[in-house]
This record gives structure tokens, C-alpha cells and sequence, in this order.
């Protein structure tokens, strides 16, 4: 046997002689095949003497038809197998038979096989990934660009049926959505004017009180239930805002906004710098920006406000002069209704909504804010929006 084959006649030459014709040395032996030709000869019944192997390679001596089929079979140069086998008493058998070595040719044939294997297999794979795939990508782009205040037309469902259900259970998603929101604010709506008709009514009456303290305390009472309304209804409005993008210098608009706490006798200073033209919703910035002054002002007595450009992002600063906010408790003063009495004072009123507010207005115009202790003590709030 060999290269795991049994022999047969048309695979080598076989001659009878006197003596051993394979050499002690020259020969590179092949033990495993004589074990098997015994192991052969035993299941056949037949008693041989000893067997021996040698691996002749190709040389000048090789027939040229032997070469020939060897090369017609991949093997390296037509190398030949010599098998001795002892016949006691009659002397040696010995075949001479090709030994299969892979060659270029071989392993060209196998790298066919496999890149045509490959193909067959993985083109109709790819082809069911991508049609699969596809739809599911155009799911998550309208997911992500979904905004609630603009439903937008639905998405034509395609791709297989269970991607199919999901785009439509999607589309579903939308319109409920969109319907629940509509009608909170319709409640939202109605509550503010169901709260204010009664708070201007009261408004109008404290006009007839005669204590002049006990007048303006009434006043300042109904203002701050005004202001409170005004910012729990601007917190839920939020995620729909009515106003449109426009396009504005910030830097302008930041300085108006000090202007306007300037007018009322508030220490607040304003960093000129240069024109920033920036398209975003200029009255709900402006609210955020005047949340933080007034937070400034309240705990930290004075602000200075300044607006810095960047490569990616403009900054706007409000730094105050305050005892600054406790580490741990930086990201609880953004919930909402949160007030820190212990570094805050508590005279300076409100309910803890201005921070939630002006967060939710930023994250909506696609920014983020940070407060950061400064080491010199005093606390920067700073908006960061994306140019």
C-alpha cells in the first residue's frame, strides 16, 4: 500500500530476483508500508520473508513513460516507491511503483475547489445578510431621526416578513406616540390657563390691600407661583418646541441676556468676544443661559459670562464667586425639583427647577452642560453646543 492505495499491476513494474535490490543506505525507507503489505498479506493467508522499502527519486535511469505518469498524477518529479519482498527459497519480489507527493498542481486544484466552494456558498449568504440587513438599517436611521415634534412620513416596510411586522409595528409606534404627546399638550394647555385665570384674579384683588407690606409680599407671592408654573410647563413642553431654527449671533444674544440682568442693578459682567452665527432656537437658549446667571447671582452673588469657540463646539461660561457644589452631588442638582440647602441659600426661593430646565433645553439643541468647582473656589456652569 501506499499513500493509503493498495497495488495493483497497472500502478508499477514487478521482477523476481536473486538478491535484495534496494541499497542499505542510499534509499530513504518507508517503514509504515512494509507493516501495512504484512498486516495485507497475513489477512490473505500468505507467509512472506522479510520486506523492505526504499524511495528512489527521479534520475536519468527513471523511464521516461515512468516519469510521464507520475507527472500525469501530481507526483513531485515521477519519485518512484522499491518494494523488496523475500520469498524464502525463491528469492525477491520486487516492485517498483509511483509515489504521490503533492505538487503545485495539486494544491492549484485544491485552492480551485475551495474558492468555487466559497463562491457557491457564500453568495447566496451575503445575498440573504444584505436583504435582511438592509431594512434593518433604514429602521434604525428613522429610529434615531425620529423627533417628536415631527413624526414625518412613515417608513415603507420591505425585507423579509418578520422585518416587515417590525417596520410596521414601528410606524405604529410613531403615530401613538405622536397622539399621547398631542395630547399632553393639550392638557398641559389647558392647565396653565386654568392656573393663571384664578393667579391674575388674585393678582387684581392684592391691589386692595392696604398694609403696603403685606400688599408687596402678596405680590411677590403670586409672581413666584407665575414663575413656577411658567417653568413646569416649559419642562413638559419640552422634546416639541413650537419655536423654529434660526440662525443667530450668540455671542450677541449671551450678551443680551447680561444686559437684561444689568438693567435690574445684578452684578453681572459679559466677556466680549468675537461674532458666533450658530442655528438654533434662540428663545429657549436664552432661557437656559438666564437660569444659570440667576442661579450665579443667587448662590454666588456676582457672574461673569463669556462664550468660547472651539473646533467642534462653542462653550458658554457663567462663573460664579459661590462656595461651589460638593463632588457627589453634582449630578443631583439636575434633577428636577432638587434644591442643595446645605451649600445653597435657602433664602433665595425657587423649587429647583432652573438647572433641570436649562439641561433639558441644551440636550435638545444637541449640547450638554457641566458644572465645574474651580480650584480658586467659585463654580463655571458651562452649555457646550455643537457648531
Amino acid at each position: 500500500a501506499h499513500g493509503g492505495r493498495p497495488l495493483s499491476p497497472d500502478r508499477g513494474r514487478v521482477r523476481r530476483l536473486r538478491a535484495n535490490p534496494i541499497p542499505p543506505t542510499m534509499f530513504e525507507r518507508h517503514p509504515e508500508v512494509a507493516t501495512e503489505l504484512r498486516r495485507q498479506f497475513a489477512d490473505l493467508g500468505l507467509t512472506v520473508g522479510r520486506i523492505d522499502t526504499g524511495l528512489r527519486p527521479a534520475t536519468d535511469e527513471t523511464s521516461d513513460a515512468h516519469r510521464r505518469d507520475g507527472l500525469r498524477r501530481g507526483d513531485r518529479q515521477g519519485a518512484t516507491l522499491l518494494i523488496a519482498i523475500e520469498q524464502p527459497g525463491r528469492g525477491w519480489l520486487a516492485v517498483t511503483a509511483p509515489w504521490p507527493q503533492p505538487g503545485w498542481r495539486l494544491l492549484l486544484a485544491v485552492l480551485t475547489q475551495t474558492a468555487i466552494l466559497y463562491i457557491i456558498v457564500l453568495l447566496p449568504v451575503l445575498w440573504i445578510v444584505r436583504r435582511i440587513s438592509r431594512p434593518l438599517q433604514d429602521l434604525r436611521r428613522a429610529a434615531e431621526s425620529f423627533r417628536p415634534g415631527d413624526p414625518g412620513a412613515p417608513m415603507p416596510p420591505h425585507g423579509p416578513d418578520d422585518v416587515v411586522a417590525l417596520i410596521a409595528a414601528f410606524n405604529a409606534l410613531r403615530l401613538r406616540v405622536t397622539g399621547m404627546l398631542d395630547e399632553k399638550d393639550r392638557m398641559l394647555g389647558a392647565i396653565g390657563h386654568d392656573l393663571r385665570t384664578p393667579l391674575a384674579a388674585l393678582r387684581v384683588r392684592i391691589e386692595s390691600v392696604e398694609d403696603d407690606v403685606d400688599r408687596a409680599r402678596m405680590i411677590d407671592t403670586v409672581a413666584e407661583m407665575n414663575r413656577t408654573l411658567d417653568d413646569i410647563l416649559s419642562l413638559a413642553r419640552l422634546g416639541r418646541p413650537s419655536e423654529p431654527l434660526t440662525d443667530v449671533d450668540l455671542a450677541a444674544l449671551v450678551d443680551a441676556v447680561v444686559e437684561d440682568f444689568r438693567d435690574i442693578g445684578s452684578d453681572v459682567s459679559f466677556v466680549e468676544t468675537e461674532r458666533l452665527r450658530m442655528h438654533l432656537r434662540p428663545s429657549l437658549i436664552r432661557r437656559a443661559v438666564r437660569n444659570l446667571i440667576e442661579n450665579a447671582i443667587k448662590y454666588g452673588v456676582s457672574a461673569e459670562v463669556r462664550v468660547e469657540a472651539g473646533a467642534k463646539t462653542v462653550a458658554i461660561v457663567v462663573a460664579d464667586q459661590g462656595p461651589g457644589i460638593p463632588e457627589d452631588r453634582m449630578g443631583d442638582v439636575f434633577d428636577a425639583f432638587t434644591r442643595l440647602e446645605s451649600s445653597r441659600n435657602r433664602e433665595t426661593g425657587g423649587i429647583g427647577l432652573g438647572l433641570a430646565l436649562a439641561r433639558a433645553i441644551v440636550r435638545e439643541a444637541g449640547g450638554e452642560i457641566r458644572l465645574v468647582n474651580r480650584a480658586a473656589g467659585g463654580l463655571d456652569a458651562i452649555i457646550e453646543l455643537p457648531r
